[in-house]
C-alpha cells in the first residue's frame, strides 16, 4: 500500500506538472503587439496607389545604412541612396519594390528591397453635410459611396437621401457633379450609382 507521506507527494508533484502545463499554454498563446502588428508594416493594401504626403518605409536586408523613412514630395518623389530620385506618385509600393532593385543590382548582388506605407495622408476622400461624423477620409482601399457614408456614421435623419451629390475633378482640372439616389440603391435599383470613389472625391449629402 502506498503511505501517506508518499501520496502527498504525489499531489504537490501533480500541481507543479498542472501549473508548469498552464503556464506553457499562456507562453504559446500570448501574442505580443510587435507579433500582430511588425514595425513596419504597410497600413494599407498593397493596390494602394501612393499620393505626395505619404510617409514611407523602405529597408534593404542586410544594409542597415540604407533603411530609412522619407516623406513623398508635392511632386510626387523622394530619394533614395544610391539611386537618386524616383517617382513615387500613382504608383503602388510593389512598383517602388521593383525600381529600387533593380537600380540596386549595380552596387550590391540580388538586392532584397521592402517598401511599405506607414502613414497614408495623401489619398483622401470627403464627406460633408447631413452626415453623423462629416470629414475627411482615407482612401487606403477602395471604397463606394454607401461605404463612405458608413465611414461618416451614417446619414442624419434629416438628410435628403435622394439628392447626395459627389462632386469630382475631372483630369482637365473641371469639377463635375454625379447624382446618387440612397433609396434606389437600398431597395436594389441603378446599383450603377454605388460607384468606385476617386481621391479628393467629397460626398454631399443635404
Amino acid at each position: 500500500m502506498i503511505s501517506e507521506k508518499t501520496l502527498q507527494r504525489m499531489r504537490v508533484i501533480g500541481v507543479f506538472c498542472s501549473l508548469a502545463w498552464v503556464s506553457g499554454c499562456m507562453s504559446q498563446a500570448t501574442v505580443s503587439p510587435e507579433q500582430v502588428n511588425p514595425p513596419g508594416l504597410s497600413v494599407v493594401s498593397d493596390r494602394y496607389l501612393i499620393q505626395p504626403g505619404d510617409k514611407l518605409a523602405i529597408s534593404v536586408w542586410g544594409e542597415e545604412k540604407l533603411a530609412r523613412q522619407t516623406v513623398v514630395l508635392p511632386d510626387g518623389r523622394f530619394s533614395f541612396p544610391l539611386v537618386g530620385d524616383l517617382v513615387a506618385g500613382g504608383k503602388t509600393t510593389q512598383e517602388i519594390d521593383d525600381e529600387i532593385t533593380d537600380q540596386l543590382v549595380r552596387f550590391m548582388s540580388q538586392p532584397e528591397v521592402t517598401v511599405s506605407v506607414i502613414e497614408a495622408t495623401g489619398n483622401k476622400i470627403y464627406v460633408i453635410g447631413m452626415v453623423n461624423r462629416p470629414g475627411e477620409f482615407p482612401l487606403n482601399r477602395t471604397v463606394d459611396v454607401m461605404q463612405a457614408l458608413t465611414m461618416a456614421g451614417g446619414t442624419s435623419r434629416f438628410a435628403d437621401l435622394n439628392d447626395i451629390k459627389i462632386l469630382r475633378r475631372n483630369k482637365e482640372g473641371k469639377s463635375i457633379s454625379l447624382e446618387f439616389r440612397y433609396k434606389d440603391v437600398v431597395s436594389g435599383r441603378r446599383l450603377d450609382q454605388n460607384i468606385l470613389l476617386q481621391v479628393g472625391d467629397v460626398v454631399v449629402v443635404p
